[in-house]
């Protein structure tokens, strides 16, 4: 009995030293792509909940009032890192494709693909996975109810907000599709025409669906009144969703991607996000250069290269692990890298160029999120392009994804993006498309970061620039989100810049190293990202100065 007490007393004695030792920062951080979506965060943080609970609130509130951006039609991916046992997941919410799908639904009877016809309207759309993901945060990882994390995003949604400049523009890139869909139309247009900045923008459809997944978690949504009318409006607009569909719509824990650069490690998302595999890949490419006193020229052609390598590997390899084959391990591995290594300062690959996409910027959402207990949570969410397919089924207030697009339509023919891929990204029913997402954590012995952006399929390498920049210069966070951004995607074989990223000069010694560059006509991105200073006891969090965001340490 005695010993029994001896051994119980050390082992409590032990958990209080743990305790004891576990960092409790100084400040809570939230970075997002909206201010109202940031406070709602903060709100339910200063209401006892947990990183995980406010990232239900932000990501609803953002579902309200960045409706271009993310939604409960659309999906995304949740990389969580939970404080008390150090435990990292991701949770895979990528929508899925019907399962009527096939593989040829967007080709015409020659065997090519039609123009928009996996872009806009609901057969662009697949099954959503954002509100099954919602209720299994809260479940599963959250401190709070659900209805209580919600409650910020139904008080917008049916209260209204004043929509900005940025707002008045995205609905003027969609105007088309928006109008197309009366229930799109009625709600984000002003009779036929983009909202002036000011425009209270209400929005009780989507209140109403809000709280019925506030009170019946996911099966408010993917059963029961919400289920009719979306598969009733979807069927009667030509789209190929069922009942069963949305009844068999589950969220999956994956295990994310994990590598080390340089003593840093670093974790990001899993197939079916390509995101994490390809910037492991850079990094392991890099690893053996010393980036810091290199000529920038110099510098900037092997990062080019890496991102032409790893992007190659993304055509050929990856797609959804539940359906196809992905070797991780491969290739991240170090192996693999010296092999591909020998490749990375050719002079140039003969590519057969391809026409840019002009489907770029800052579809997609993403935020960042560290609470004082050290839990931390980096989010993508997407509709794909702007407003997802444009269609809004009557009665539900849920704007539909076009991510269809994502998939391989038919292999070679790029999608919105410039991507090209094969078979193992080829559409079939109730597979999940490949996606750029990247939410990434960096963590050092002395920093911690949490990151990511929007971006369509230059999201990898923004995420590579920023953390090349936290990796060698430890600059402020402010700075890494500011600098000028380059982007190589494989194909076409250009390098694209933005507007005062390269000198005339630099360009000109870049395109003797054998590239073709070419300047965007506006800055594109719009990165979130925390850095948590554990040495030091701060947190600094920022948002991108090309968005609107806000990010705020308290």
């Amino acid at each position: 009995m005695r010993r029994f007490l001896f051994v119980f007393l050390a082992l409590v004695v032990s958990f209080a030293a743990a305790a004891a030792e576990a960092p409790r920062l100084p400040a809570a951080a939230i970075a997002s792509a909206h201010p109202l979506a940031t406070r709602a965060g903060h709100e339910i943080l200063s209401q006892g909940g947990n990183a995980f609970d406010a990232a239900v609130a932000v990501a609803a509130t953002l579902a309200v009032v960045e409706p271009a951006n993310s939604g409960l039609g659309g999906g995304g991916f949740w990389l969580l890192h939970r404080a008390s046992d150090t435990y990292e997941v991701m949770i895979d919410g990528r929508e899925r494709a019907p399962l009527k799908a096939r593989a040829g639904m967007y080709l015409d009877k020659d065997g090519e693909v039609v123009p928009r016809l996996s872009l806009d309207g609901p057969l662009a759309a697949g099954i959503p996975g954002t509100p099954a993901a919602l209720d299994y945060l809260a479940r599963r990882y959250g401190r709070l109810p659900l209805g209580q994390s919600l409650a910020p995003a139904i008080r917008l949604a049916r209260e209204g907000f004043p929509v900005s400049e940025r707002f008045t523009q995205m609905a003027e890139a969609r105007r088309a599709a928006l109008a197309s869909s009366p229930a799109a139309a009625a709600v984000f247009l002003d009779d036929g025409f983009p909202p002036a900045p000011g425009f209270m923008l209400k929005q009780p459809d989507l209140a109403d669906t809000l709280e019925r997944l506030a009170a019946k978690g996911r099966d408010g949504f993917y059963t029961g009144p919400v289920a009719r009318r979306l598969v009733k409006g979807v069927r009667r607009a030509g789209g190929i969703w069922s009942r069963r569909d949305l009844r068999e719509y589950s969220v999956v824990e994956r295990t994310p991607i994990v590598g080390t650069y340089r003593g840093v490690r670093v974790v990001s998302a899993p197939p079916p996000s390509s995101g994490g595999v390809a910037l492991v890949q850079m990094l392991n490419l890099l690893a053996p250069y010393s980036l810091d006193p290199m000529h920038r020229t110099r510098r900037d052609h092997l990062i080019i290269q890496a991102m032409k390598l790893a992007y190659r590997d993304r055509a050929r390899h990856l797609g959804d692990p539940d359906f196809v084959t992905v070797d991780v391990a491969r290739l991240t591995g170090g192996r693999y890298a010296a092999e591909l290594g020998r490749e990375i300062d050719l002079p140039k690959w003969q590519i057969p160029p391809l026409m840019p996409t002009r489907e770029q910027g800052t579809q997609t959402t993403h935020f960042s999120i560290i609470d004082r207990d050290g839990n931390r949570a980096a989010v993508t969410l997407s509709l794909n392009t702007l407003f997802g397919s444009g269609f809004m089924p009557p009665g539900t207030g849920v704007l539909l994804n076009n991510e269809m697009d994502d998939f391989v339509a038919k292999p070679g023919v790029p999608n919105a993006y410039g991507l090209v891929g094969n078979a193992a990204n080829a559409i079939a029913p109730g597979k999940r498309p490949l996606s750029s997402m990247t939410p990434t954590f960096l963590e050092s012995p002395d920093a911690v970061v949490i990151l990511g952006t929007p971006g369509g399929s230059r999201i990898i390498s923004m995420v590579l620039l920023a953390s090349l920049e936290f990796l060698h210069h430890r600059g402020g966070v402010r700075d890494w989100l500011a600098l000028p951004r380059f982007h190589h995607q494989y194909l076409p074989d250009t390098v694209y810049y933005e507007p005062g990223a390269y000198a005339e000069a630099e360009v000109e010694q870049l395109g003797r190293l054998g590239h073709h560059l070419q300047a965007v006509d506006r800055p594109y991105g719009n990165m979130q990202a925390i850095v948590w200073y554990k040495n030091a006891g701060r947190v600094e969090a920022a948002s991108d100065p090309r968005g609107e965001g806000l990010a705020l340490a308290q």
